[in-house]
């Protein structure tokens, strides 16, 4: 067997053997069971599956509008780790306004506000791919996050 093919062959080994050893799957199967355990230990809280991933729940259904990509959203939250530890809040503060739909906040925020109403509050259960990721930055690596949040105003922008 010549040299060449040896090496190709060696190099394709090597490349197995490292792909299945993926470090990722493992943080990612721990992090379904928090979330799976969440949910078993409170089952009072029916949260809706949306197809990207996010657990949603209208707590108090609103009346007013609905806001779209372009619209600017005015919120009140808290922020959970699983745990019930609180990292976050702008309670007793002025409401947080930021643009729809243009990745001011991370994902499943964005997401689970376009589906509110002015007036509603909802509770929100992020997983960490639709939150902070994998990067460690700003929250551990592989974090699922809850939310309460409260739409209290929507203005209306580009988005319409």
């Amino acid at each position: 067997m010549s040299n060449l093919i040896k090496n190709v062959l060696f190099a394709a080994l090597i490349i197995s053997l490292v792909s299945s050893c993926d470090p990722t799957k493992k943080y990612e199967e721990q992090e379904a069971e928090k979330i799976q355990k969440y949910l078993s230990d409170h089952p009072d809280l029916n949260f809706t599956l949306k197809q990207s991933g996010l657990y949603y729940l209208d707590v108090t259904a609103g009346t007013g509008d609905q806001p779209v990509a372009g619209d600017s959203a005015l919120v009140f939250y808290t922020g959970y780790l699983l745990d019930g530890t609180e990292f976050d809040s702008n309670e007793g503060d002025p409401a947080y306004k930021f643009p729809v739909g243009e990745g001011f906040v991370i994902p499943g925020f964005d997401e689970a506000v376009m589906l509110m109403r002015e007036g509603g509050t909802a509770k929100i259960l992020i997983p960490s791919y639709l939150g902070y990721g994998n990067s460690g930055y700003y929250m551990p690596s592989y974090t699922p996050l809850l939310f309460d949040v409260e739409l209290d105003s929507v203005i209306v922008g580009s988005g319409r």
